[in-house]
């Protein structure tokens, strides 16, 4: 190996520019995800949240065992329809090719929903989880499995989200405001 001072200039400027290449590949790289990632992550919410919402209104198995004599399983359900509402008018947004608002109003109603959202999600399966684990504790049923596969689509969707809104931040807090 030859010390610094004796390396061939054309080998130090191919060094620096393959690290800039490199660090440039790799900044298009993080802009491509922060650009696409949030667009599949709310489509995996989209699933999961109407998934939440279609097997908690098709929870209904009988006297004391339908969704709807309990708040918190309806606070849930309204929480799914919400979220599912929320991301698919996301979704539409983002892939309609038209603007219909600036960008610094579309990146704080992003963040914000994202946000607001999120809670709801992991506020609703947290309220429904200790009512599920007292009915499995009398014994398992198709009552009980179901409810505890809406609040499994509920926490997925919360973790689907948390990304989405971690995104919307980066987004909000690289943008000028001059």
């Amino acid at each position: 190996m030859s010390s610094p001072e004796k390396q061939n200039p054309d080998e130090v400027a191919d060094v620096e520019t393959a690290a800039t290449g490199t660090a440039i590949t790799q900044r298009w790289k993080r802009e491509d995800l922060i650009k696409k990632g949030p667009a599949c992550l709310r489509g995996l919410v989209l699933l999961f949240s109407l998934l939440a919402f279609i097997i908690m209104a098709s929870n209904k198995h009988g006297p004391g065992k339908n969704f709807d004599e309990y708040e918190e399983y309806r606070y849930l359900l309204a929480i799914a329809i919400l979220s599912t509402l929320y991301t698919a008018g996301q979704t539409f947004l983002h892939f309609s090719k038209r603007e219909f608002f600036d960008r610094r109003t579309s990146t704080l109603v992003d963040f914000a929903g994202d946000q607001i959202v999120a809670y709801l999600l992991i506020s609703a399966a947290s309220a429904s989880i200790p009512l599920t684990n007292r009915f499995r504790e009398g014994q398992d049923n198709i009552f009980s499995d179901s409810s505890a596969a809406a609040i499994s689509m509920a926490i997925l969707s919360f973790f689907s989200l948390a990304p989405s809104a971690l995104i919307s931040g980066y987004k909000l807090s690289t943008q000028s405001y001059i």
